[in-house]
């Protein structure tokens, strides 16, 4: 086995264990023999991210594991992705998220920006305690596929409604799909604020977005190498 694979399979299992230190030095060692960002991203990490996703479908993995294996691989991708940006590769879709205005809980809503950038997208995350108006200017400026929502206390979810209310009122609402989510949040009250889907945890969120987006990501080669892992680990989730 060369150093390249023996890279491969440590990045795959370190990042599936939460090791961040081990996965940015190996990434950075394969960055110094050679090897292209591309390669690193799409056989190391994104294999490992559909594991993750897998054995937390199953019952395998809970949010703690999840939340690890997803900052490591984040260490990774501050490393890989000006890199890939230079190649000319274009996300997937864009993604606009931010937890409500009067609530402060972010791990939810950070390990989806994670998950999300692991899977192409090109995410604008407008942090904690977002008033409506800051949500509004983000979609005029960045003009995402997907606006989402976060909400971690029922006193905070109307939030959800003034939030669409803004963007109605701005003439955005008809150009931006809008997802919310957060512990309290169900399906039938994301129906009854006029939001356009759910998601209960980051691995449906991810899978959602790029469900939303796959018929009209960009067609150049980097594209398309990111729409074929993230639909490989839509795959394998599905198997799981």
């Amino acid at each position: 086995m060369s150093r390249q694979e023996e890279i491969r399979a440590e990045l795959f299992e370190h990042t599936l264990n939460g090791h961040a230190p081990e996965v940015k030095a190996l990434t950075e060692e394969a960055l110094t023999l050679g090897m292209d960002p591309m390669d690193i991203l799409f056989k190391a990490l994104i294999p490992s991210l559909e594991e993750v996703g897998r054995r937390f479908e199953k019952g395998d993995f809970f949010v703690p594991e999840m939340l690890i294996a997803a900052r490591a691989m984040q260490g990774a991708l501050v490393i890989l992705r000006p890199l890939i940006a230079e190649t000319g590769a274009k996300p997937v879709g864009r993604y606009v998220i931010g937890t409500v205005k009067g609530d402060i809980h972010d791990i939810g809503k950070n390990l989806c920006v994670i998950m999300l950038e692991g899977a192409g997208f090109e995410v604008f995350d407008l942090g904690v305690n977002t008033p409506p108006e800051k949500f509004v200017e983000a979609v005029q400026k960045h003009e995402p596929d997907v606006v989402g929502f976060s909400a971690f206390l029922t006193t905070t979810m109307p939030m959800f409604k003034a939030n669409i209310e803004a963007l109605t009122k701005a003439g955005l609402r008809d150009k931006v799909h809008i997802a919310v989510g957060g512990a309290p949040v169900t399906v039938e009250y994301a129906k009854h604020v006029g939001a356009d889907s759910y998601a209960p945890d980051a691995s449906m969120a991810t899978r959602m977005a790029k469900q939303l987006v796959g018929d009209r990501s960009e067609s150049s080669q980097g594209a398309q190498a990111l729409e074929q892992a993230v639909m490989k680990i839509d795959e394998t989730l599905r198997k799981g």
